[in-house]
């Protein structure tokens, strides 16, 4: 499966000079946990999280504790590029889901943007891809008939089941065996978003 079949987009964005409690309110709006920085030419210029927003943004309370609160030093930041990631790891369209999850635990992000050239084309997140398996097993196989009719439109030839994502394919009785038809049959199930698994069964 690749990024684009299961990204969010257009991407919500902010640019890198909006203030901070203007990204904030995006993201609030948005029910988002980061999103891409644009520079002026609207390129990528880092990612901005909640956490990062967060960060400045309350003054210890003095009720909190015996001692008196000490202030935070230095001024609180004003504009997103003071508190963005300018270190962002990103994907293509084509890059393989598998792959992106990978990145995502490896490097402990929750989102990843989506880049094609320079541009900003969407965001890949975890819930995206919670999203795409939480997909009913019935909803699934009408995905997986569909498209085998789509290429096989005198006749899929296949029997099909899904259970917990896993798809099966076997040759419909009386229909002749084809390695070759049975070998595309399986790739293109493979493709439809929320298909973890395929197996061809004779």
């Amino acid at each position: 499966m690749l990024v684009r079949e299961v990204m969010s987009s257009p991407a919500v964005t902010v640019r890198r000079t909006d203030p901070v409690r203007r990204a904030i309110r995006v993201l609030h709006a948005h029910d988002l946990t980061a999103a891409p920085v644009l520079d002026d030419a609207g390129r990528l210029a880092g990612m901005v999280s909640e956490v990062d927003l967060l960060r400045g943004e309350f003054e210890p309370d003095a009720r909190a504790a015996a001692r008196p609160a000490v202030p935070s030093a230095g001024p609180v930041p004003r504009q997103v590029w003071q508190v963005m990631t300018h270190a962002v790891v990103t994907v293509t369209p084509v890059t393989d889901a598998a792959t992106a999850i990978d990145l995502m635990v490896g490097k402990r992000v929750k989102s990843l943007p989506v880049l094609e050239g320079e541009k900003v084309v969407g965001m890949l997140s975890r819930r995206d891809l919670m999203a795409m398996l939480s997909r009913p097993d019935a909803e699934l196989r009408e995905a997986v008939v569909a498209v085998l009719r789509e290429h096989h439109p005198t006749g899929a030839g296949w029997e099909v089941t899904v259970d917990e994502g896993v798809a099966e394919l076997r040759r419909a009785p009386g229909v002749p065996p084809d390695e070759h038809a049975d070998r595309i049959a399986g790739l293109l199930t493979g493709t439809v978003p929320g298909i973890v698994r395929v197996r061809r069964l004779p």
